[in-house]
């Protein structure tokens, strides 16, 4: 285990109320908040991708939230190392850190280390990009449910980057992402406690509509409209995201704003499936309500303290 290195992991699918669990854990102890989500990371969509708001940061120091450029791509090997770095920051400042997000292959490899697949020969990953160019990654989606179902089951259609890195990886090896992934140390080097935030899908989905309300009221068509101006490249990996394609067709004339919304809603909803399956699977998470904030501050103190 991790000799002291504790960081406190929280779980969930997107809007399950992770930041209020977390500005109660920071209610007790210096704690600084460190993003695990792949689409927060992105610089130009603070609002369509939920980050912690002005009043939230002000709570505690939040990282590796809006750091990167629409048009910059990032995995979890490349996110892993800027993680475990700040990690080491935040522990060298005698601060607690709070890993909050819902990009379950993030923290997995965060906290396990990445799997050891080989380098992708280069012809391959031209080919497999230009497939993704040429006939869009809801093709690739489509075969990896054949070849590697379990894998196809946690990412969506339209995520370029994480279709077009599985296919790469089986034409590459010649074995899938997930046999790969099941070669990942069991030990980590952190000691961790791992809390979820758990609700039921229908239960969830009144919040996620009034949530999208939320983000439009905020300015979300503004926001990607900015963005456009800045990156009009539709392949462009910031595009990808929930929220950010909706409204992207949006604005390009594609459907109307409604039409974006009620699509936006439907993606969400999905990807919170996918989210809840896959903690689901998880045998190492404490479970709460989302309004057990309070809670969940309390059994991080009780774990600090050893009184397991």
């Amino acid at each position: 285990m991790g000799r002291g290195k504790h960081v406190v992991c929280l779980v969930g699918p997107t809007g399950a109320g992770k930041t209020a669990s977390a500005l109660a854990i920071a209610a007790d102890r210096p704690v600084s908040v460190v993003n695990f989500d792949s689409r927060q990371v992105y610089r130009e969509f603070p609002v369509i991708t939920a980050q912690p708001d002005p009043e939230e940061r002000a709570v505690c120091p939040h990282l590796l939230y809006g750091f990167l450029d629409t048009d910059q791509a990032i995995n979890a090997a490349a996110f892993t190392d800027m993680a475990r770095e700040t990690i080491a920051e935040v522990h060298a400042q005698g601060r607690l850190p709070i890993l909050v997000g819902g990009t379950g292959m993030y923290l997995k490899t965060l906290l396990f280390g990445i799997a050891p697949i080989p380098p992708i020969p280069e012809d391959v990953r031209e080919a497999v990009l230009e497939r993704v160019r040429l006939e869009g990654p809801q093709r690739l989606h489509r075969e990896l449910e054949e070849i590697d179902p379990a894998y196809a089951g946690k990412i969506h259609p339209n995520d370029s980057q994480r279709n077009a890195r599985a296919m790469e990886v089986w034409l590459g090896t010649g074995r899938t992402l997930s046999d790969w992934h099941g070669e990942q140390h069991n030990e980590s080097e952190y000691d961790y406690l791992k809390v979820g935030l758990k609700v039921a899908l229908d239960d969830l989905t009144p919040h996620l509509d009034r949530r999208i309300d939320i983000m439009l009221e905020r300015g979300a068509v503004e926001e990607a409209r900015a963005a456009w101006e800045n990156c009009p490249d539709p392949e462009a990996p910031g595009w990808s995201g929930i929220g950010c394609a909706e409204l992207l067709q949006h604005i390009r004339g594609a459907m109307s704003l409604d039409e974006a919304r009620q699509k936006w809603l439907h993606n969400t909803r999905q990807y919170a499936k996918r989210q809840l399956t896959w903690f689901n699977r998880e045998k190492d998470i404490e479970w709460f309500d989302p309004g057990e904030a309070e809670a969940v501050a309390r059994r991080v103190s009780d774990w600090l303290s050893g009184s397991d």
